[in-house]
């Protein structure tokens, strides 16, 4: 690990010097950007590895000082406290040095879509709406619904909405997958627990330069948009969908009223979509060693199951169980993510 940390340090020098370089702030703005970037990323292995080559010197110096009896006392605290200070700096080190998903600041386009249940399983597709509305309220990121099929009770069959906001890949990624419900719906007369399930897709939205699309691939519809809107919705043909002849992948839009909008919106849509396919490949042929991944993404995966009569919410990935249900619908999610991605680390840990 500590030859490692050597070379991570080698090369934020180096960039340093990159960055500081007026002949390549001056000529390359997009290189001075991408050297910006690298050296950002690796400023806190750097400063927290600067950071144990301190306390271990300190400690040194204090073992050296044990040999004078005038100073043996003083020495042998500093001692003690540089020891136990030690481990939990190597600690933090291997978390840092860890490796990022790459697309964890990205924005997200969320998807959920009703399950298993009926009536019941589209109105808990509008309940997890709610609740990641809250989340992002909570979080101060911005929620931009893309398009949405409503059912006459206020549910959802599909909706799909972009979250903009710093780090929102990183925690919402381990949103994806089956959500199970079990509550006595209130067209149930008989007071009956049902159990339905909504699933939850978390892409990351991607730039041009990530993946291209052949525009002779594509085939776009208009179509006219439905649901709220008053006389425009029935005047204007300003929805798009747009398949991807290739995968057969579809993506539509109708929230905005201009169809420039509304492409640009499914455009992202698809090529998320798309980006997402690549990503899971990835991701499976560099974790084929670690099957017990916490953020696997798998929308076919039962990730967790909202008890009513109980008032508890279970995580089956990490076996947690909140009893806070009221909070945790109005949006109180940290306290779960935060479990999701320390369990992700630990088992990163493992693996590596």
């Amino acid at each position: 690990m500590f030859q490692k940390l050597e070379d991570v340090e080698k090369k934020y020098i180096e960039l340093t010097e990159k960055i500081s370089d007026p002949e390549i702030i001056n000529n390359s703005q997009a290189e001075w950007k991408n050297y910006m970037k690298e050296h950002a990323e690796l400023e806190p292995i750097v400063m927290k590895f600067r950071e144990y080559k301190k306390v271990q010197k300190e400690y040194e110096e204090a073992k050296e000082m044990m040999n004078d009896p005038e100073l043996k006392d003083l020495a042998e605290m500093e001692m003690l406290e540089k020891k136990e200070l030690l481990p939990k700096i190597e600690e933090e080190l291997k978390i840092l040095l860890i490796p990022k998903d790459p697309d964890d600041e990205k924005d997200v386009i969320c998807e959920i879509r009703a399950g298993t249940g009926g009536d019941e399983a589209a109105l808990f597709a509008g309940t997890l709406f709610r609740m990641y509305t809250m989340y992002c309220e909570r979080k101060h990121w911005k929620l931009e619904v893309l398009n949405e099929n409503e059912t006459g009770l206020g549910g959802y069959k599909e909706i799909s909405f972009m979250i903009t906001g710093k780090g929102a890949y990183s925690r919402m990624k381990f949103e994806s997958g089956t959500h199970r419900v079990q509550r006595v719906p209130d067209t149930e007369s008989s007071g009956r627990i049902h159990t339905s399930a909504a699933t939850v897709a978390v892409l990351p939205v991607v730039e041009d330069v990530e993946i291209e699309i052949n525009p002779a691939d594509i085939k776009m519809d208009v179509f006219r948009a439905s649901g709220a809107g008053g006389q425009h919705v029935n005047k204007t043909s300003s929805a798009v969908r747009l398949t991807h002849v290739p995968t057969g992948l579809v993506a539509e839009c109708q929230t905005e009223r201009s169809q420039v909008q509304n492409r640009e919106y499914a455009m992202r849509l698809l090529k998320s979509r798309l980006y997402e396919i690549e990503k899971t490949k990835r991701d499976s042929e560099l974790a084929n060693a670690r099957k017990t991944q916490v953020g696997s993404g798998d929308r076919s995966e039962k990730i967790r199951t909202y008890n009513y009569p109980q008032g508890r919410i279970t995580d089956h990935r990490i076996g947690m169980s909140i009893y806070q249900m009221e909070d945790f619908l109005n949006g109180n999610l940290d306290e779960m993510i935060n479990n999701l991605i320390a369990a992700d680390r630990a088992e990163r840990l493992k693996s590596e």
